[in-house]
């Protein structure tokens, strides 16, 4: 499976200049926890995120202290000042597993994909893996049918079970019809048995 097929293609954004106060209120609304910064012409240029920018702007409560905290430097005011210039991104066409053992092997929450060029596709999300991957066995195994009916393998009988799908048809086209099956989002494994004469 491809990012192209998981990823939410109309990303929340912001510009460099943009006030922090902003960049938090798009957090909240959209309910998300990281939004690109990009340019005019759509290149990512960073990614700021919820932790950097109430990491950087909350400052402690002067009740919480015997002796009061002195301020320290001037606190954020636009996302430049606190995004990530080096954003990990991915492609369209990564696979999908590449990108989710980026997601759990760092700190990122949310991947920019951009094009060859850099610029803003669409953004994938450990949420939007766990939608994937929840997905009803009822919708996987009409999905796995409808696929495989429509490249002329409809002999193959599907029953899916806690996203395991399980296809039984007529020999030959085993190997193929358990590939295809392999693709439709939210399959965890397949297996593919051949009918007995």
């Amino acid at each position: 499976m491809l990012v192209l097929e998981v990823m939410s293609r109309h990303p929340v954004t912001v510009r460099a200049g943009t006030p922090v106060k902003v960049a938090l209120r798009l957090l909240a609304d959209h309910r998300i926890t990281v939004l690109p910064v990009v340019s005019a012409d759509g290149i990512v240029r960073g990614v700021v995120s919820e932790a950097d920018l109430i990491r950087e702007v909350l400052p402690p409560d002067p009740r919480a202290h015997e002796i009061p905290q002195a301020r320290g430097d001037a606190r954020a005011s636009i996302v430049d000042e606190v995004m990530s210039a080096h954003a990990l991104t991915v492609h369209p066409d990564t696979d999908l597993a590449e990108a989710v053992e980026l997601l759990t092997s760092t700190t990122a929450k949310s991947l920019p994909v951009v094009d060859r060029r850099g610029r803003l596709q669409g953004v994938l999300s450990r949420s939007d893996v766990v939608r994937l991957l929840a997905r009803s066995d009822d919708e996987i195994e009409r999905q796995v049918d409808e696929l495989l009916r429509s490249t002329g393998l409809a002999g193959w009988l599907v029953e899916v079970a806690d996203g395991s799908v399980s296809l039984l048809g007529p020999g030959q086209d085993a190997t193929v019809a358990r590939l295809l099956a392999e693709t439709v989002p939210g399959v965890l494994d397949v297996t593919a048995s051949e009918e007995q004469s």
